[in-house]
């Protein structure tokens, strides 16, 4: 007789999984809608700046979202005209320049933090960009996994303005594999700002779009992502990461391992069920 294998308490495996629709956010707005986050940044009367609190509770999110099991993706914007124009200048900048090196470092360490949680949850991310993104906010919108902006968006990594290198959450990191070394040169050296065609051109933003319609896209964009195969997603989003650091010999090889997990899923047999009956198919994530 073969043994009755023990049972096993799925959340043990699954961690601290946990909905987010219920998170209530202190320093920014935050909701969920047909399996997407919206986080909105909302002090458009200052165009949007972070201060020490938003960003250890967009720290926080994030990282709280690597967990949630309704939130299949998620769009960042601005409230008003602008997406956000970096750190404070009264409430981070000018606090700062009083601290010494320990306590800047624990500062620098916990914007990194941020950019770390959001490339490391699974959900992919759409910054809807209009009007300033600067600094910090530039950072965001970079760290996001898909940018539509409008015409009249400015983006600008304008640390060398305020006397700091370029090398900010990230940037000399990520920036080159978006719009190539010496554009992300370019940037970084002079601060300058990136016009919205300019982005398109480059390769920043995904898309143009109108003022009007721009944060409508993104959540559309976004809601067709959360009503794909999630896991799916998840794993490129992953392998999008991990694969920086590869040769193409292990990429492809870690590729082949993913690619096989993924078709364990039922979601692979739903799309071939589907396609054999010619209809959509209908996604869950698993």
């Amino acid at each position: 007789m073969n043994p009755t294998p023990p049972t096993i308490d799925a959340s043990l495996l699954a961690g601290n999984r946990k909905p987010c629709a219920d998170y209530r956010a202190e320093h920014f707005l935050w909701s969920v809608k047909d399996r997407v986050g919206t986080v909105t940044l909302n002090r458009p009367e200052r165009k949007n700046p972070l201060t020490f609190a938003s960003y250890a509770e967009l720290r926080d999110l994030f990282q709280r979202l690597r967990h949630a099991d309704d939130v299949k993706a998620v769009v960042v914007h601005g409230a008003g005209d602008n997406f956000c124009s970096g750190g404070d200048v009264h409430e981070i900048i000018g606090p700062l320049i009083t601290l010494k090196a320990p306590e800047l470092l624990m500062f620098t360490r916990m914007t990194g933090d941020l950019v770390k949680a959001m490339r490391h949850c699974p959900q992919p991310i759409v910054a809807s960009i209009d009007g300033v993104c600067a600094g910090a906010g530039a950072i965001i919108s970079m760290a996001s996994d898909l940018r539509l902006g409008t015409a009249r968006s400015r983006t600008a990594f304008l640390f060398n303005r305020v006397g700091l290198a370029g090398c900010d959450m990230g940037a000399c990191n990520m920036l080159p594999r978006i719009v190539g070394h010496g554009r992300a040169s370019e940037l970084l050296y002079t601060g300058r700002a990136l016009g919205g065609e300019e982005a398109l051109q480059w390769g920043y933003l995904n898309r143009l779009c109108s003022p009007e319609t721009v944060l409508a896209e993104a959540t559309a964009l976004a809601t067709e992502l959360a009503h794909g195969p999630t896991f799916a997603n998840g794993i490129t989003k992953t392998m999008l990461h991990q694969e920086w650091t590869m040769g193409i010999d292990q990429a492809i090889e870690a590729e082949a391992q993913a690619q096989a997990l993924c078709m364990l899923t039922e979601d692979f047999g739903r799309a071939y069920r589907a396609f054999a009956a010619k209809q959509k198919p209908q996604f869950e994530g698993n």
